[in-house]
């Protein structure tokens, strides 16, 4: 049986691996061991920061809404509370885009929260 050589494939393994490093900074994108490491690297980032990213929208989110409520004297827990108290189910996304683009959407909705909130009796 003949020995196989890796030639072509190695080559073609080699050349993604550089391709995938195109545009790093020095022998990253140049030499094989170093952009093999640098691309290894690179995609941990990417698959932590697609998570990462996420979580710092939702941040955003809830800052904004809280940045609305209080300008309309009322606290963010508080609005949260009463919305679920009155079966408003908007998520924290379409909330804060209502409070940006559409305040007296969000005041009424605001009026709304404190109602139930208010109307249904607290525990403890």
């Amino acid at each position: 049986m003949p020995r196989v050589r890796l030639g072509s494939a190695r080559k073609r393994k080699h050349k993604r691996i550089i391709r995938e490093a195109r545009g790093y900074f020095g022998t990253k994108s140049k030499h094989f061991q170093q952009a093999k490491v640098a691309v290894m690297k690179a995609g941990m980032y990417a698959w932590r920061d697609r998570r990462q990213r996420k979580r710092d929208m939702r941040r955003l989110w809830i800052t904004r809404i809280t940045a609305a409520c209080r300008m309309r004297g009322t606290r963010y827990s508080l609005f949260m509370n009463g919305l679920k108290m009155a079966g408003i189910l908007l998520n924290r996304k379409m909330l804060s885009q209502v409070a940006i683009e559409d305040p007296a959407t969000f005041d009424s909705l605001v009026k709304s929260a404190i109602k139930a909130a208010a109307a249904t009796p607290a525990k403890g």
